[in-house]
């Protein structure tokens, strides 16, 4: 008798902006966005201004608490930065939003000569980075961190998860100086919790240990570490996984402590193309201090991408966790 191949449903178009949330994973709606609101509660120096995207990053959630510190200001990116060094000159400090390309394309030398110049506290808070959207290139800001990382002083964050994005929110407020967050928004995935986790500005957390291979990883990537390292225990492959939370300034002791372990296989992983990220920045590092490892790198490849869903771009481009898994076995024979 024969059998029905089995297939995968069909994706719709839906899935170019689904949610990188796993299919029954626990989330939180706009962890930003609330985030931001309670901090205003305390701080009445805060204000939120966007480039006509609001809805699309979360800043609605603030608009709607505190319409008089909300800021529109149109499809305007380089006006929106240009008005938020302004705002930080007179004692405010800004959470700007926008999509991650047009933060970094299109109002790079404003962010440059306005705000990071003079060191003012302008928080920019990007959406879409890396692959988290199938709308192609235009849209799919896959080089923000190697612009951002680029200008002297400006502090650059990845976080995970809704957990991370929450306890992001407070210390880039404290923190002096200009700060790039890649945003996750909408319904976001919670992943951190179960680890008692606290961001620092800065400090790296080893989440898992093992004796294999180390991942270090940023953003999304390191909830598909945590997941790769699960699915390799089970064929008895021992995986660690430091989590990096902060690109800019990178916390090189950590990193440093956990690469010079003997016997591990190092991979490094990022949602963000493998030009001038997180595995250069770390590969560099590891190159000045004469740290000699087995070392690969699991990012997006050196080109423009494809539109699509995200499962099947994630997959292609090998930031999918049965690509991690594949690779790191692959390496490992």
């Amino acid at each position: 008798m024969s059998q029905t191949p089995q297939t995968k449903p069909r994706l719709t178009t839906s899935a170019m902006i689904a949610s990188i949330a796993d299919e029954g994973q626990e989330t939180r709606s706009a962890p930003f966005g609330h985030a931001l609101v309670q901090l205003a509660k305390e701080r009445p120096d805060i204000v939120g201004m966007t480039a006509d995207l609001s809805k699309y990053t979360d800043l609605h959630i603030f608009a709607q608490a505190y319409p008089e510190r909300f800021y529109q200001m149109g499809m305007a990116e380089q006006l929106l930065m240009g008005a938020a060094g302004g705002m930080a000159k007179e004692g405010f400090t800004p959470f700007v939003t926008t999509y991650a390309v047009f933060a970094t394309r299109r109002a790079y030398d404003f962010i440059h000569q306005v705000i990071a110049e003079e060191n003012l506290n302008v928080k920019i808070c990007a959406a879409l980075p890396g692959l988290t959207t199938g709308y192609g290139p235009s849209h799919q800001a896959t080089e923000d961190i190697a612009i951002m990382r680029g200008i002297p002083g400006m502090t650059i964050i990845d976080p995970c998860d809704a957990v991370e994005i929450e306890q992001a929110v407070p210390a880039m407020a404290e923190h002096n100086g200009p700060v790039y967050m890649r945003l996750l928004r909408g319904k976001v995935p919670i992943v951190l919790d179960k680890y008692d986790y606290k961001f620092e500005i800065g400090k790296a957390k080893l989440l898992e240990d093992g004796k294999d291979v180390l991942i270090i990883s940023s953003g999304i990537m390191t909830m598909r570490a945590l997941e790769a390292a699960d699915r390799l225990r089970k064929d008895n492959i021992s995986v660690a996984v430091l989590h990096v939370p902060t690109i800019k300034p990178l916390d090189e002791k950590t990193i440093l402590e956990q690469a010079a372990k003997s016997g591990r296989l190092v991979v490094t992983a990022e949602n963000h193309t493998s030009v001038g990220g997180l595995s250069e920045a770390v590969a560099a590092l590891l190159t000045r201090k004469g740290v000699h490892v087995e070392f690969d790198t699991i990012g997006l490849p050196d080109e423009f991408l494809h539109a699509g869903a995200l499962p099947t771009l994630h997959d292609r481009y090998g930031i999918s966790t049965l690509a991690m898994v594949n690779k790191i076995k692959h390496r490992l024979q």
